[in-house]
């Protein structure tokens, strides 16, 4: 029987497995040491001066949103090329959500587009862009902090992506997705098929202090054990007129917040990732380059992610000709590819609130094009050659 070669796994060694088993054997199985030391260790990885781990990166988002303060109405800007989560963090708070296409060379939401957008509108009209760095490709926030400070906008960066990625500044800077100098708040995801696995989870990034704390009450049910901001008085929380400090016990809940923990378990497995990940993107690099070569000049591709400084290559997309003829052979041969992403504005939901095919055309041609090759970094060179063979033979048949 053919190995099966998906689009995407995750790696697990002795490591992994050892850094579980000490937290199983511990006394926290959540709320412990592990969740902070995660934190800590990402936030210097990525270079950002704050860190707060969550669920997953549904949680990221929909926290960063609410600390961000969307209300009912609010427009706020994305890209339709990527999972819908990045848009649906807005329509949980009520907000609209309002689709700009994408750059059909990057396939990253393209700054001239949500520009014409702003430009359209009266002043105020939209709150804030949610740019996408989509496949692992760094979107320039350089560009779109200069874009939103313009137009009076926040930034939500969806880095779930690109762990490691980076662009080049204006000064010749690295940049690293979600670093913080640019966009007000960064997500992640340690879903099992991204670079760092933690099973679920998922992390919010940030260098300003007052969204931080407001992430971190929010992150567990809008409560506070932090007695320097409590609203009630002391005699309140004892129930005792004789009450001069708070008890022990007391905590306050100040906002609707929500159950968004990571536990220790995940935590202590994404850490442990987290130490091999300089070397996992080095050989996601190393496949694309590979990828790049192979298909440079094949008749039958009509683009390709292409070798970009910074790339993280959390996919490696082709845009080819007949691509559900190739996607189903691949299947025949025991190759999982997978197509990344039916455009948001296309899903029955949002075509409930007005979108509609031919609303984003560029975003529409790349879908009816686009597949996501194997990209891991345990694909061996024997796999991604068998991959590469394939797709060649199906296209001289």
């Amino acid at each position: 029987m053919s190995e099966i070669i998906p689009y995407g796994k995750q790696q697990i060694d002795d490591n992994d497995i050892q850094a579980v088993v000490e937290v199983l054997k511990a006394d926290f199985l959540t709320q412990g040491p592990r969740i902070k030391e995660f934190e800590d260790n990402f936030a210097e990885y990525v270079k950002s001066k704050y860190a707060v781990a969550v669920s997953n990166g549904t949680a990221a988002l929909h926290l960063s949103a609410l600390s961000l303060k969307v209300n009912p109405g609010d427009k706020v800007i994305t890209s339709p090329i990527t999972f819908v989560a990045s848009a649906n963090c807005i329509s949980y708070c009520g907000g609209e959500v309002v689709f700009a296409d994408i750059d059909p060379e990057t396939f990253l939401l393209d700054i001239n587009k949500v520009r014409a957008l702003l430009e359209s509108a009266p002043k105020g009209t939209y709150q804030g862009i949610v740019p996408v760095d989509f496949a692992g490709r760094a979107v320039n926030m350089e560009e779109f902090r200069k874009l939103a400070d313009e137009f009076d906008l926040w930034i939500i960066e969806d880095s779930c992506h690109a762990p490691g990625g980076y662009f080049i500044d204006s000064n010749g800077k690295k940049q690293f997705c979600g670093n913080g100098s640019f966009a007000d708040l960064a997500i992640f995801s340690f879903h099992p098929v991204k670079h760092i696995a933690s099973g679920e989870g998922g992390m919010i990034t940030t260098a300003r202090k007052e969204l931080y704390d407001a992430l971190m009450q929010l992150r567990t049910h809008g409560i506070t054990r932090d007695k320097s901001i409590y609203i009630n008085s002391a005699q309140e929380a004892a129930a005792s007129d004789a009450a001069s400090d708070f008890p022990g016990w007391y905590m306050e809940m100040q906002d609707l917040g929500y159950n968004y923990r990571i536990t220790d378990i995940q935590a202590a497995l994404g850490n442990s990732q987290l130490a091999k990940a300089h070397t996992g993107i080095a050989r996601r690099r190393e496949i694309a380059a590979r990828y790049e070569a192979a298909f440079n000049n094949a008749e039958f591709v009509k683009r390709q992610s292409g070798v970009v400084e910074g790339h993280a290559y959390h996919l490696y997309i082709l845009e080819v000709e007949d691509r559900l003829g190739l996607y189903n052979f691949l299947r025949e041969q025991k190759v999982f590819a997978q197509i990344h992403y039916i455009p948001a504005h296309l899903m029955p939901y949002y075509k409930s609130k007005g979108w509609k095919a031919g609303d984003l055309p560029h975003a529409e041609e790349y879908y009816k094009n686009c597949i996501s090759l194997p990209m891991y970094p345990s694909l061996t060179d024997d796999q991604q050659e068998k991959v590469i063979r394939y797709i060649s033979e199906y296209y001289e048949q």
